[in-house]
């Protein structure tokens, strides 16, 4: 009994229509209609009868068709077992920022589980990529989205996706959205609200205010992106963040862009793996899908 007369006897059940089934198998009808007749020869059975210009199943056929599922299904572990390329118990983890992971990677997601539904997805928050990078190396992640300043890594294969726009927010009711024309001085004396320690771009801008011998007065920290928009937004102080989080907001007024030059070296969101990493071919795929999607997101 050949697989293929099983796989082509189910999509014949389900269509109740060999002219059908041929075009969605790509084969001759008269193919169709020789592959059913060999089954029934080898059962000793009729699968179908024709009532008019309908074809149904028989009762053979009906109890066939749960044994056919299985068979083929079988067929395709045991074959994913023996080459290794199995998705049935296959894990992809990847590691990205809160940033990534709420604005830009839900697409990416639904587009690998409509290619790969058996392949299970794990997340790793890393909100710093020196905490990336370490758990790509000691093989903790499969691939990870990293932001940062453009760095050599031996170990690892890296390539942009494309650089981020920072921009410095408050809200339209602060008395700060009149000014002009801003100095790092005038910004040293609101409260600001930055993200976690070890984050690239807030290391970046509280570098450069040390350099110009400049001290905020108050500072707060948070461990979510969104918490700071919405304090932003409730006028509780400014921030410095990557401008896909705030596109909206600022499209729409809730948050306004401060007039400031900070001249911070230019950020990248990049996808890292090892260099030594096996890539099997759902991995693949992910980083065709990702890369795809992220020319959509650098037209924006």
């Amino acid at each position: 009994m050949e697989i293929k007369h099983l796989q082509t006897f189910l999509t014949a059940a389900k269509t109740l229509n060999f002219t059908q089934t041929a075009k969605i198998l790509d084969y001759a009808q008269s193919s169709i209609t020789a592959q059913i007749k060999s089954l029934e020869d080898e059962l000793g059975t009729t699968l179908f009868e024709r009532l008019g210009k309908r074809i149904y199943l028989t009762k053979a056929g009906i109890e066939l068709t749960q044994y056919a599922e299985k068979i083929i299904q079988l067929d395709e572990e045991m074959r994913y077992a023996v080459t290794g390329d199995s998705e049935l118990n296959a894990f992809l983890t990847i590691g990205a920022q809160e940033s990534q992971c709420t604005y830009r990677l839900p697409r990416i997601l639904k587009a690998f589980k409509q290619l790969h539904p058996q392949v299970e997805l794990i997340f790793k928050p890393v909100h710093a990529s020196e905490i990336a990078k370490n758990l790509l190396q000691t093989d903790h992640l499969d691939l990870a989205f990293i932001t940062d300043t453009r760095k050599i890594m031996s170990t690892l294969y890296t390539e942009t996706l494309l650089e981020e726009d920072l921009v410095l927010v408050v809200s339209p009711t602060h008395h700060l959205n009149h000014t002009e024309k801003l100095t790092l001085e005038e910004i040293a004396q609101e409260t600001i609200l930055l993200t976690e320690k070890g984050c690239s771009y807030r290391t970046q801008f509280e570098n450069k205010l040390q350099q110009e011998g400049i001290f905020p007065r108050h500072v707060i920290e948070f461990v979510s992106i969104e918490a700071i928009k919405q304090c932003v937004i409730a006028e509780l102080g400014i921030s410095l963040l990557p401008k896909m989080v705030v596109e909206k907001e600022l499209i729409s007024g809730t948050l306004i862009e401060l007039p400031i030059a900070l001249n911070l070296n230019p950020i990248y969101t990049e996808i890292a793996w090892h260099k030594d990493k096996n890539i099997p071919p759902y991995l693949n795929d992910f980083i065709q899908i990702v890369r795809q999607e992220y020319k959509s997101f650098y037209k924006k």
